[in-house]
Formats: structure tokens, sequence, C-alpha cells
């Protein structure tokens, strides 16, 4: 197995902590301690009741309980708590793929969604969301695409980085074609609760027995640092994944499990303080992309808080971001990272002051690097 580099993360560990505004990241503005304490009553009596123990292979009986109440109808039969949904995504495709399964993924897509299933011998199958439709997902076009021999289809919606999204109706077409084959369908609900034109998407796992479902607190609800995901599957499905887990992480803390566990017990409360913000934002960004026609297109994203907008007067997209966060102190993620070298990653989940700040210091390096092509 020899994994490929990870552009993303890559690209992450040289700006993110190197930069003074970030308008590149996949999340909300992250809560503090004192924050938790005020939205989800944390007290220092709860800490001391933390017993520095081995945890149990699919997360602690609390934690557990809190993500079925929540999610699963009460089935915690279904639920397993991970170290981020990169360590449920790492778990499933070691325990259910082999050399030369076929699996359907996005493409763009986030990286670690497909570039596992290719280290380990996989067969990709790409289905495009074309910027010329706006990113809007084919559904007819993804449902041909799976097949006899498709052992897996991994999606992300609201999708990462485009924000695009599809309807009920074609997730339920989704599932009917992987139920037909016989077909893994990996859903990742990263932004699951982080809509904007829509209600939230049902539960997949709900739906049908095949379906495996990861969720974060990096991305909705500012809790990156956490490092805690959540995986619904079929027991069998879940038993197969900490077989592997047996060999790396093998559980969490107990300390991150008591405050994962209130914080999904009140995870309406988080939404509540990132979700109307990330509204705002969406119409502050939606503003500054039409006062740069001719520099900037974009399609705007039905979920999440990122955009995916082409820079039309930039010759090399990649450069002008290496160039943008060492002379305007910013970090945005270039397209190339998702293999669409003319586009970047714009996140616009942070503070309004921290958006309007990057946003101010892009359109000068934008202004800048079009000039000469102006003359």
């Amino acid at each position: 197995m020899q994994l490929p580099p990870a552009l993303l993360e890559n690209w992450m560990r040289y700006y993110y902590f190197d930069t003074d505004v970030d308008i590149g990241s996949s999340g909300v503005d992250d809560f503090s301690m004192v924050d938790l304490r005020r939205l989800i009553g944390i007290t220092e009596a709860d800490f001391d009741r933390v017993v520095f123990q081995d945890s149990m292979s699919l997360g602690g009986d609390g934690l557990r309980r809190a993500l079925a109440d929540r999610w699963l109808g009460g089935d915690t039969s279904r639920a397993m708590a991970t170290h981020g949904s990169s360590e449920a995504n790492f778990l499933m495709d070691h325990a259910l793929l082999r050399p030369g399964d076929e699996v359907v993924v996005l493409d763009p897509c986030y990286p670690q969604l497909y570039a596992v299933a290719e280290a380990l011998g996989c067969t990709l199958k790409h289905w495009p969301l074309r910027w010329e439709n706006g990113f809007v997902p084919d559904v007819e076009e993804g449902v041909r695409l799976i097949g006899p021999r498709t052992r897996m289809v991994v999606l992300n919606f609201p999708h990462n980085p485009t924000g695009a999204t599809l309807s009920p109706e074609g997730q339920d077409a989704l599932i009917a074609a992987c139920d037909r084959v016989g077909a893994y369908l990996v859903w990742d609900n990263a932004f699951l609760e982080l809509t904007y034109d829509a209600p939230p998407l049902p539960e997949p796992v709900l739906k049908y027995e095949r379906a495996i479902s990861t969720g974060t607190f990096s991305k909705a609800y500012g809790l990156p640092g956490l490092r805690v995901g959540w995986c619904f599957a079929a027991p069998e499905i879940l038993e197969e994944m900490i077989r592997v887990r047996d060999y790396v992480t093998l559980h969490l803390s107990p300390l991150v499990e008591m405050i994962a566990e209130r914080a999904v017990v009140h995870a309406d409360r988080l939404l509540a303080e990132r979700v109307g913000l990330a509204r705002h934002n969406r119409d502050v960004l939606a503003a500054w992309v039409a006062e740069h026609d001719g520099l900037v297109t974009w399609a705007p994203p039905s979920g999440g808080v990122t955009a995916f907008p082409r820079l039309d007067a930039v010759p090399d997209v990649e450069a002008f971001c290496h160039q943008l966060a060492r002379e305007q102190r910013v970090l945005l993620v270039p397209g190339n990272c998702f293999g669409h070298a003319q586009h970047v990653r714009l996140g616009f989940g942070r503070s309004t002051e921290a958006l309007e700040e990057g946003l101010a210091r892009l359109s000068r390096q934008l202004r800048s690097a079009a000039a000469p092509a102006l003359v």
C-alpha cells in the first residue's frame, strides 16, 4: 500500500498556522472551553469524575447513546465513536475493500474519501460535478456509474469543496442503485445540519442496510481540536472496522468522550451559534463575488461553509495562493488540492470580520495579478 501525497493536508500544514486570516478552511469558528462551559454546561466536577482508564472499542456507552439518540432513533448497535471522520474512513476502507474493487467517487472530492481506496489497489470511477452545471449533481449519471462490479459508492453531500447538494429523491435513487448491486454506500455527513435552501437529507443508514455514514465535530460544530467523529453502520460492519482499529488507535480518551457526549446532547446550541453566521457570511461572499465580475466566477453553495470559485484572471492559481499567503498573510486553498487547478476553496465559516478582511486582502492580490492581463 502506497498512499499518495495528501495535497490538501500538506497545504494546511504549511499555511494554517503561518497566516493571519483564514478564508480557506472548511469549518466554522472554533469554540473555546469557556464557550463550552457556557453553552453545554461542563463544570469542574465533570472533569473531576473522569477516570483515565481505557475506553471501549466502539466508544464509551454514554457517547454512543447520545449519538444514537440524536441520529439513529436510539439504536446504539449502529453507532461508533471515532477519531474524527478521517479515522472512520480509514477503518472502513481497510475493513471492506480489497485490491481490484470498483469504487465510485465524486470529482472534485475531499481527498481522503478516495485516496485510501486508491492506495489499496481499488479502481476508481469518477462521478463529475461539472462547473458548467454549477456543480449540481447529475443523479442519473451517478446511477449509471453504479454497476455489477461496484463494491462501494462514496459521497459527501452537502459537498466539500463546492457546497453542492441533492434532493431526498436523488438520495433515494442512489440508494436504490446501490441496493440493486449490493454495493456499500458511504455518506460523509460532515455538513448534514448546515444547509441553506432545504432541510437536511435523511440519515441513509436508516434507509439502507449497507449504508455507512460518518460525521464529525470538525466542521459545523466548531470543535475540530476535539478530534471526535462517528460512524453509523450495521453492527456487522462496525465489527469488521474494530478489527482494524485493534491495530491502530484502539479507542478514544475518556476525557474527550465526556466532552463529546455533552456536545452531542446539546448540539443544537452549538449549531445555533454558527448556522446564522454562516448564512450571513454567504451573503457577504455573494456580494463580494458580484463586485469582482471578470475576476471571479462562482456557484453559490447550498450547504456547508465552502465555495469553489474560479479565478478567471489568474494564470497560475497555486502560485497565486502561495503569494497570497506570504504577502497578504491569507490562507486560501488552491483547487489543485482537489484536482481542479483554476479554482480555489474559499471558506466563509469564520467571523464576518475575518471574512471581510480576508476578502479585502484577496481583492488587492487579485487586482495585482490581473493588472498585466488588463494592460
